[in-house]
Parts: C-alpha cells; sequence; structure tokens
C-alpha cells in the first residue's frame, strides 16, 4: 500500500491521508472546497464549490498516477438536496466517464462546505 501526497490538493485536516493506492486502485479521501494553498474556501455557492472540489480530485488523481476519466465510484455529499441539480450540471462536466454514483445530502460538511466528493480511480 502506498500513501498519496500532493500541494496541489488540501491538506488533511485531521488524521487520515489525501489518498491510498492498494494494487490497482486509488482511494482518495473525500476532497471539499477549500483552496490548496491556504485551506479556505473561497466560494460561497453549490456550482463554484463543486468546481473547486472537482479540480482538488483531478490534482490528487494525478499526483497518484491516474485520471478523473479512470474514476469508478464516486461518493457525493450535499448540505443541501435542493442543490442536487445545480451539482449534477457541474459534475458531468468533470466526471464524464459517468462512474457508479452514490449522492446524499448529510446534516454537515467539514468548513461549512455545501459539498464534499471521494472517489475510486483505477490506475
Amino acid at each position: 500500500m502506498k500513501t498519496v501526497t500532493t500541494d496541489s490538493a488540501p491538506a488533511a485536516i485531521g488524521p487520515y491521508s489525501q489518498a491510498k493506492i492498494c494494487g490497482n486502485l486509488v482511494f482518495a479521501s473525500g476532497q471539499i472546497p477549500a483552496d490548496p494553498s491556504d485551506g479556505t474556501i473561497k466560494c460561497e455557492n453549490i456550482t463554484d464549490q463543486t468546481e473547486q472540489v472537482c479540480k482538488n480530485v483531478k490534482a490528487l488523481l494525478e499526483a497518484a498516477g491516474t485520471s478523473m476519466d479512470k474514476v469508478v465510484k464516486t461518493t457525493c455529499f450535499l448540505a443541501d438536496i435542493a442543490d442536487f441539480a445545480d451539482f449534477n450540471e457541474v459534475y458531468a462536466k468533470h466526471f464524464t466517464s459517468r462512474p457508479a454514483r452514490s449522492c446524499v445530502a448529510v446534516k454537515d460538511i467539514p468548513k461549512g462546505c455545501l459539498v464534499e466528493i471521494e472517489v475510486i480511480a483505477e490506475l
């Protein structure tokens, strides 16, 4: 098993790794819309936050040696299910391979974010 770390995605904010490689799969921790340079949340609406999350996921996957088109499963967390349609619009632009997905509304996301996405990708 190998640990993946990169400065191009937000640093872990707890006792976990950004991602792990096990066999030919990458298991990426949930990404929030934090700016990788300083960990702050700079965007306020669901579309901008989803764009930033997707950028963070992409950077993490590239650091692991894979890409967005190799994602096989996503788990998506929304602070408000009413954002589902706007979230989907942005999500569809980035996850063009249409991976398997779960998407649920949750009570709270760290740092008051509106969205978090975790992925499993093939190397």
